[in-house]
């Protein structure tokens, strides 16, 4: 079932686009029928790109950014200035999921930057790869013992793609994640690390039964990392796909039709 938020798409898919026509794409971003975006590099330019969300009538549901160190309090008020309410780091090297002691290293760091969000307002999640569910720890996918160190409020933003790519059965991880997932990266391909991704529902992933396997999930962001077609237009098709088989409603433009 859709969220009762609007469809969302991750900035990350249109960075070649954005430098050119940053008003122009996310207007075409609006009319395709999405109504937030999830926005990366947030310390460029965070009151202009507020500037040109609020002209295409986009919100933004999340920021992608690792707020520690010396930047962490730069990072937490730009994502207040684009309207987040919620910062995911979208990465951490494999290295540190590979051992019982470094994802505990690492879920104590997380936990601090998760209070410091706290602090400024914010909630704050993780965002997985392959690497984290095809590491196995202690009988389990690296990933879930991260889960189970991280403070209760620590959301996590499963990657569904990069979670197949990695060897699960994605509707059954979400099952055992559970109310932890907020956020959900929906994407599509042939599940494989290296090949072009696809439109939604062009590739083999099992999209409803994924969704359907997460009623927790408050967003669905729409992603391709890379795509051999032509990326706006695949941003559009997914969306397009999405509401087709009643699994986003999109806010309007030519998705609804």
């Amino acid at each position: 079932m859709p969220t009762s938020n609007p469809p969302a798409v991750q900035l990350y898919s249109v960075r070649e686009q954005l430098p050119g026509d940053r008003k122009g794409v996310l207007r075409r971003i609006a009319a395709a029928g999405y109504g937030a975006v999830e926005a990366v590099s947030v310390l460029s330019d965070p009151d202009g790109m507020r500037a040109d969300l609020d002209a295409a009538g986009l919100t933004v549901c999340s920021v992608h950014a690792i707020p520690s160190g010396e930047q962490a309090g730069g990072l937490l008020a730009a994502a207040k200035t684009l309207g987040a309410g919620t910062v995911i780091v979208p990465y951490q090297p494999p290295a540190r999921f590979a051992t019982a002691e470094s994802i505990a290293g690492l879920a104590g760091e997380l936990n601090q930057m998760a209070a410091s969000a706290a602090d400024a307002g914010l909630r704050f999640g993780y965002h997985n790869h392959d690497f984290e569910l095809s590491s196995i720890v202690a009988g389990r996918p690296a990933l879930e013992v991260l889960a189970s160190l991280l403070d209760d409020d620590v959301l996590l933003e499963i990657d569904t793609y990069w979670a197949a790519v990695g060897g699960q059965d994605v509707p059954a991880l979400l099952g055992r994640l559970g109310d932890r997932v907020r956020f959900l990266h929906v994407k599509d391909g042939p599940i494989t690390r290296e090949d072009p991704m696809t439109a939604v529902g062009a590739g083999r992933m099992p999209v409803a039964e994924i969704l359907a396997a997460a009623p927790s999930a408050e967003w669905h962001i729409v992603e391709l990392d890379r795509c051999a077609t032509d990326m706006l237009i695949a941003v559009e098709q997914s969306l397009q796909w999405l509401a087709s088989h009643g699994l986003a409603t999109p806010v309007h433009g030519s998705a609804a039709r």
